[in-house]
């Protein structure tokens, strides 16, 4: 009996749908997004946090918006301006045509020719010329006086609530805001010039009625558009910075190359906040050639314009210098050749020095061989410590980076010669048993 062999069996045709990836891939891909999302939105995050800080810390705070103007007293630009102001608010009332009328009409009055009466009213050129010499020398002797500063520091201090009515729309103070327009009620000023041109013989001078001139601090068409910003700004300004930390560690934590991701980020960072130092010069630039007709003086602008701002452009270049110094650290710990060469470099010289100081007698003992096993985590250590006083300064400017980074290299210098001389040291001890 004959057996028929099964028929060979057909190859399997090949599958035409892809491998399913495999879960670490999927994670690790997830992970890179989500690292790269994070970094961004930090960077972006950064000069929106500088704002909102400036807006809550200085803006809205009483102490610091006076603190900032009240050395505008003593600026030339201000003082000029404030003297052309306060002058015109007095030369308004004291009209020297109708003193020389008055006079003419009293002398005819006393039976005098004419002529003489006429030669008195012709002398109105004069008068007038005398009482606006008078009147300017007296407001400016005023205006640089420390009287002056004084004035204008408590009107500030009173006026306050009205630059937060300017840029959040709540509050009311001393001065007004009127179509995008912060003026500064110099009523107060008059007043004090008033009583001196009195007291120095200018007798006309005691019917200048009361007299509300404004002083323009501030003005901008745009004003209105930008009070809700300037609203939210304020509201996030205490919690915004913390956020934006967070999301920046965060990103860094999740990339898979952390050393460079924290040097991207301190760069972006420090890009981003360049870009909008660079649109504070370009706004200077065009909010002092577009000035309107009610600004007196195109200097005194510019003055007030760089005091409102100076906290903003150093925080923004501490930033930018912060970041830099950063990056460059990141970079400096990494494994490319020139960082290799330089930690060597600086590795060689401690030993060098740790030698040295054996051989001549300087060594640290105990203390010398304990920060050579825990030489990593007093270098972390330190670098926490510098990190908590930064976060923690007042206000901390490019010097203050500056300073700490200088004292974050010294610090890490002793550790290394400390360390350096350990390992000296044991090694010494080392071959001395062996003998």
């Amino acid at each position: 009996m004959t057996t028929t062999p099964p028929p060979p069996e057909e190859p399997a045709e090949p599958s035409s749908a892809p491998a399913p990836p495999h879960p670490s891939a999927t994670a690790r891909a997830g992970r890179s997004v989500a690292s790269a999302v994070l970094i961004v939105l930090t960077c972006i995050l950064v000069p929106i946090s500088v704002l909102a800080v400036w807006m809550h810390n200085f803006v809205l705070d009483t102490n610091r918006y006076v603190a900032t103007v009240a050395p505008l007293a003593k600026n030339p630009a201000i003082q000029d301006a404030a003297v052309a102001r306060i002058a015109q608010a007095v030369d308004v009332r004291v009209n020297g045509l109708e003193v020389t009328t008055d006079l003419a009409n009293w002398l005819k009055s006393q039976g005098l020719p004419p002529r003489v009466a006429d030669l008195v009213q012709n002398l109105t050129p004069q008068l007038d010329a005398a009482i606006n010499s008078l009147t300017e020398n007296v407001a400016r002797g005023f205006v640089q006086s420390d009287e002056f500063a004084t004035v204008w520091t408590e009107v500030n201090r009173i006026a306050h609530t009205a630059v937060v009515h300017a840029l959040t729309g709540q509050g009311r103070g001393a001065i007004g805001v009127e179509q995008g327009t912060v003026v500064l009620n110099l009523g107060t000023a008059v007043d004090r010039v008033k009583k001196e041109l009195v007291d120095a013989g200018l007798t006309p001078a005691a019917s200048i009625p009361e007299v509300h001139k404004t002083f323009v601090l501030f003005t901008s068409d745009k004003l209105a558009e930008v009070r809700d910003a300037a609203y939210w700004l304020g509201v996030v300004g205490n919690w915004l910075p913390l956020v934006t930390v967070l999301l920046g560690a965060a990103g860094v934590l999740l990339a898979h190359r952390r050393r460079r991701a924290l040097a991207r980020t301190a760069l972006g960072a420090a890009g981003a906040c360049l870009i909008v130092a660079v649109a504070l010069v370009v706004a200077r630039r065009y909010y002092l050639d577009h000035l309107p007709p009610e600004v007196q003086s195109k200097a005194a602008a510019a003055a007030v314009f760089d005091a409102l701002l100076r906290f903003l452009r150093v925080t923004l270049r501490t930033v930018i210098v912060l970041g830099v110094i950063v990056a460059l650290g990141a970079y400096l710990i990494g494994p490319g050749q020139f960082p290799r060469a330089v930690r060597g470099t600086t590795e060689h010289g401690a030993v060098v020095a740790a030698r040295w100081g054996y051989d001549h007698g300087v060594r640290t003992g105990p203390v010398g061989t304990w920060t050579a096993d825990h030489r990593r985590g007093l270098s972390l250590g330190v670098l926490l410590v510098l990190a908590l006083v930064f976060a923690l300064w007042n206000h901390p400017t490019v010097g203050t980076v500056l300073l700490l980074v200088l004292v974050l290299l010294a610090a890490l210098a002793v550790i290394a010669l400390l360390a350096a001389s350990g390992r000296v040291t044991r090694s010494e001890e080392q071959a001395a048993q062996n003998v």
